[in-house]
């Protein structure tokens, strides 16, 4: 059988080579009967785009690569969904990348990928995207970049939740259902998530003119077991706070094993919430309430961007602030 090729589906659409091309990236100035046109030829022709002689055509990898640093799996299965979902729609490949943030050895780390990888661009997620170092060291190579879940002010693609809105609203639900004493686990210091949430929490006590406590604050980093000795921290305070809002699922699940263990019936005797959403937050018991954060699309939309900015080049860098919702579950319940 001959050989499909960008001009062979040319002919049969009976469009140009560069029309093809144009769909095929998915840039503008092809008009949706066109495109729709071509991509059925695509289709009926079963055309798979050869990845090594269109990066040569156009002088491009097709790579994109994110950048990772977070304890949390689930976090990271949902970043890369998001993404792989953004690459396949414009025939790109996505490259995980894992890294530490701390140290010189990141600047060299992501010099060395660059270097043996050929991307055409990256995508940061916490703690990477609010680095000032990695992101001055990127401007200054002239990579494209996008960033996810990011409070820096930068002049960038961007796109990221409500942190800050939705802890104040977690913080209120506990709030509404009479609790007053309300522990709060905090997360990585390197990431903003950590004390735009802290802030959300604050913000909801001080509305509802309820004292702020440093004692009932502990320092997590987003990991389970960080949240386990944050939990034995919160458990011994005498009296013992009512409801325990963690900065993420994975620490909050924590919190539920250290009060079972204590005979501390959840949540009759203490309500308990996390922030993301995670799997692990319906598939406990009681399920936990929390805030749904939408990391999968952030990191699609990222993705998309990045894609048409290393296509075309925009003068102004799409930014984005979704919307995080409250999900409310077994695991919090009225003040008896």
């Amino acid at each position: 059988m001959k050989k499909v090729t960008i001009n062979s589906v040319a002919e049969y659409a009976g469009v140009s080579k560069k029309t093809v091309s144009r769909v095929l990236n998915n840039e503008p100035n092809v008009s949706p009967a066109t495109r729709e046109k071509v991509l059925k030829v695509f289709e009926e022709l079963n055309y798979k785009p050869n990845p090594i002689a269109r990066g040569l055509a156009q002088n491009r990898s097709f790579i994109i690569g994110c950048l990772y640093d977070n304890p949390s799996k689930s976090y990271i299965t949902r970043v890369q969904s998001g993404a792989l979902e953004a690459c396949q729609k414009h025939h790109y490949n996505l490259l995980i990348h894992p890294c530490e943030l701390r140290g010189e050895a990141l600047i060299d780390n992501v010099e060395q990928l660059l270097t043996t990888s050929r991307l055409d661009g990256l995508v940061l997620t916490p703690p990477f995207s609010d680095s000032k170092e990695l992101i001055a060291f990127l401007k200054q190579r002239n990579i494209p970049y996008a960033r996810v879940a990011s409070a820096m002010d930068d002049d960038s693609i961007s796109v990221s939740s409500n942190d800050e809105q939705g802890a104040f609203e977690l913080t209120e639900h506990l709030i509404k259902l009479g609790h007053r004493d309300i522990a709060f686990i905090k997360g990585h210091p390197d990431h903003s998530a950590t004390e735009n949430r802290f802030a959300g929490y604050q913000r909801a006590l001080k509305k509802h003119q309820i004292h702020y406590q440093p004692k009932l604050v502990a320092e997590g980093n987003f990991s389970y077991h960080s949240g386990a000795i944050s939990a034995k921290e919160i458990l011994d305070i005498s009296p013992r706070p009512t409801a325990v809002f963690a900065s993420n699922d994975y620490m909050a699940a924590a919190v539920l094993k250290m009060a079972t263990q204590n005979n501390i019936k959840v949540p009759d005797e203490l309500s308990i919430a996390g922030f993301d959403n995670a799997p692990i937050a319906r598939h406990i018991w009681p399920g936990l309430t929390t805030i749904a954060q939408p990391v999968e699309e952030m990191t699609m939309l990222a993705v998309e961007e990045l894609i048409k900015q290393i296509t075309t080049p925009q003068e102004k860098p799409f930014q984005m602030v979704l919307e995080a919702k409250l999900i409310t579950r077994e695991s919090t319940q009225a003040l008896g």
